[in-house]
């Protein structure tokens, strides 16, 4: 160590009986073994309790009662041991001999000014208050801030500055405020250049999807002296970014070297997730055969590691097995899987991860054996799925699994329980629908409170600071007046610095408002996207029920086939914000064919594509035309007294620009008002009350790409036009 640090380390083996018994000393690489720490202050000769002490990655942060840290590793582990107050050390195990770590407290904040009482230092609780922080870390959000607080009010040197806005940046990482954890630690990397928080700084912008910005500070961290373990999670990282940006060479190149490194030290959960990285890049690259022989790798890596990591992995093996379309041998792996989550320590495990559930295993399942078209075999575990999300209150699965069913039924010609089940699914996704609105107004309140508890700590640190530099402003001044203009410049540089503190704050706070409105909005048009489905299929299935009133069986079946037909295409869609133009035409005239059939005496149609147009360069709504359609037919068509007709023309506008009309020459928009019952006037359509809300949200998002204008056709007020203009994606 260097000699300005004031501090010494020193390592003794303790023997103790291992002349007489070889039970003690492991020497074979790979064998786990316990090795008990103690740290000791060498001053007065007392156990150091609130250092942190990691093993590849495993943290053990409380001794046992007697003042020990024990911890499991393995001949050739690094040992990193941090604390506020001292250096971090790095010791390689030669055997399982107990260790103890000698400091000499020359060093230590608390006896560097002779003005500190023995009282003083028996009230410093900066060291409990950071124990706190991190018992509450992954419980309870608020009570770490309020810890972090206290600490920050504690008199600290810069090592305990650096400390406590790293162990901060943890807590915002844990709770996936990743723009304010990046902030932290660069702020706690500035106040003391420290490897490990500089490692946790490029975690943090991977996950807040800055990927240059992590790049680069993974790529600053490879010629640095690192531990092994330390050199895994950077290669690790750097594959992770280049995987982000498709850069597949490289982040295969990356993910390699950790591989090497993990197997060479024997870091299990490190070889078993890098494999598994690796198997993703292949399939990823296409290279199929390769990608499943590494998934069976990574797989009986976590075999070996414990039963939760090897049904981790199982799912992704399953998922890999899904996306090529090998549906048996999904099944087969997955029916394995079921087996262990019904076990109790997988129950567990789906507590504490929700990610892995028996009703989430029995779902995809079902769905293997729906798109194998073995629908009686998918009935069972798609039933199987619901039931057991709705004990567990699990909606969005209990929603899915409901829509399969009625799937498998519609296509197994049971309409009955088909419609039953879709009526089900349609309850699911109004209740999903109040739960996303309660979890967006709980977000906006955890965001604000977030927000207060770091605006408070930066005025803390802030307060702290001005307080500092008065006391040391009034003894300059008694003791060396002769330094008054050095004292002015310091006050100057000071306030400058907390306004650009408070600046770089109110950015991150307006980029971080900036985000969460874009996921409000992306939530909101998912949200409409579920009303619009159910709304469009009532309709549908109305027309069906109004064949099955007149005992007309075989235009009911016919229309009911289309109509499949056409829902799943619907369905398909039904997640994506926008779809090529030529996919929504499609979708128009099966829908216009659909309605033609049952109102052949009322109208005939036409759709004209302009030829010059390529389709492929604009995208649309899905959706978003078939409601002004419908309209036209029901509500305009349908009531006229002679045949009429419903013209959809598609032409090009200018080279961004093309624009739809829908025409019609039904009896127009007055009239089709007045022949509205009371009942009616009082409801306002939903499905065009939706539709004028997502173009609202879309042209906030997408600055203003569709425009609609609704006028009548005719001068005497008969007929209507729907015009749409829609730019170029």
């Amino acid at each position: 160590m260097s000699k300005h640090i004031h501090i010494l380390f020193t390592f003794i083996l303790f023997s103790f009986t291992t002349v007489f018994s070889q039970e003690n000393i492991i020497t074979q690489k790979g064998v786990e073994f316990s090795v008990r720490i103690t740290i000791v202050d060498d001053s007065n000769n007392e156990k150091v309790k609130n250092a942190e002490v990691s093993v590849n990655g495993i943290n053990y942060n409380y001794p046992d009662i007697s003042g020990r840290y024990i911890v499991k590793a393995r001949v050739g582990d690094e040992l990193r041991v941090s604390h506020p107050d001292f250096e971090t050390i790095y010791y390689r195990l030669k055997s399982s001999e107990d260790i103890k770590i000698l400091v000499e407290n020359s060093g230590n904040i608390r006896n560097r000014d002779s003005k500190f009482s023995s009282k003083t230092r028996s009230q410093d609780l900066y060291l409990q208050h950071l124990d706190s922080v991190k018992f509450y870390k992954k419980k309870d959000i608020e009570k770490s801030l309020s810890f972090i607080e206290k600490a920050i009010e504690s008199k600290q040197n810069k090592e305990r500055n650096a400390a406590t806005y790293k162990l901060l940046a943890d807590v915002y990482l844990y709770w996936k405020q990743y723009d304010l954890a990046v902030y932290n630690y660069k702020l706690s990397h500035q106040i003391k250049e420290d490897l490990a928080t500089k490692i946790a700084l490029a975690k943090a912008q991977f996950l807040q999807k800055e990927y240059t910005d992590s790049e680069k500070t993974y790529l600053e961290l490879v010629p640095e002296k690192l531990s092994n373990y330390e050199r895994i999670l950077v290669y690790e990282g750097l594959g992770d970014v280049n995987f982000a940006q498709k850069k597949w060479s490289f982040s295969k190149t990356n993910y390699q070297q950790a591989l090497e490194i993990a197997k060479e030290n024997i870091v299990t959960p490190k070889i078993t997730d890098i494999s598994s990285k690796i198997a993703d890049v292949l399939a990823a690259q296409g290279k199929v055969n390769e990608a499943e022989n590494q998934f069976i790798n990574s797989l009986n890596f976590a075999k070996k590691e414990n039963p939760e990591r090897a049904l981790e992995e199982e799912e992704k093996v399953a998922d890999f097995y899904n996306s090529n379309q090998r549906f048996d041998e999904e099944i087969a792996i997955r029916k394995k899987s079921l087996q262990k989550a019904e076990s109790n320590s997988s129950r567990k495990l789906s507590k504490e991860k929700d990610s892995i559930t028996s009703q989430k295993i029995n779902y995809k399942i079902g769905n293997a054996y729906l798109l194998k078209e073995d629908y009686k075999s998918a009935i069972p575990f798609l039933e199987k799925s619901k039931k057991g999300a709705k004990e567990k209150n699990d909606i969005v699965v209990a929603k899915d699994a409901t829509r399969k069913i009625s799937e498998v039924f519609a296509s197994l010609g049971d309409n009955e329980k088909a419609l039953k089940n879709y009526k089900e699914y349609v309850a699911l996704v109004d209740s999903l629908y109040v739960r996303k609105e309660q979890e967006i107004q709980q977000i906006k309140r955890f965001s604000k409170k977030i927000a207060d508890n770091q605006n408070r700590i930066a005025s803390l640190e802030k307060d702290k600071e001005l307080a500092q530099s008065k006391i040391s402003l009034a003894y300059i001044d008694q003791k060396l007046s002769e330094e008054s203009n050095q004292r002015q410049r310091l006050i100057i540089y000071s306030l400058i610095g907390g306004f650009l503190l408070m600046s770089l704050l109110a950015y991150f706070m307006f980029r971080n408002n900036k985000q969460q409105k874009l996921a409000n909005n992306l939530l909101a048009l998912k949200s409409m996207r579920s009303q619009m489905n159910p709304h469009f299929i009532f309709n549908a299935l109305n027309s069906v029920n109004s064949f099955i009133a007149v005992n007309d069986e075989r235009n009911a079946n016919r229309y009911l086939s289309e109509f499949s037909v056409l829902m799943r295409s619907v369905l398909e869609n039904s997640d994506e914000d926008f779809i090529p133009l030529n996919k929504e035409i499609e979708l128009l005239e099966l829908y216009v064919k659909l309605e033609h059939n049952r109102f052949k005496d009322k109208f005939d149609y036409a759709i004209h594509v302009d030829e010059t147009i390529d389709l492929e360069q604009f995208s649309i709504p899905p959706m978003l035309l078939q409601p002004y359609i419908e309209n036209a037919i029901w509500h305009g068509l349908r009531y006229k007294k002679e045949k009429g007709s419903l013209e959809i023309a598609i032409h090009k506008k200018d080279d961004k620009t093309v624009s739809i009309s829908i025409i019609d020459d039904g009896i127009g928009r007055k009239k089709s008002q007045e022949l509205k019952t009371k009942n009616q006037l009082k409801q306002k359509s939903k499905g065009m009350s939706t539709i004028k809300n997502r173009i609202a949200i879309l042209n906030d998002m997408y600055k203003e790409r569709i425009a609609v204008n609704v006028s009548d056709a005719l001068k005497n007020g008969e007929g209507t036009k729907v015009e749409l203009l829609l730019k170029k994606k």
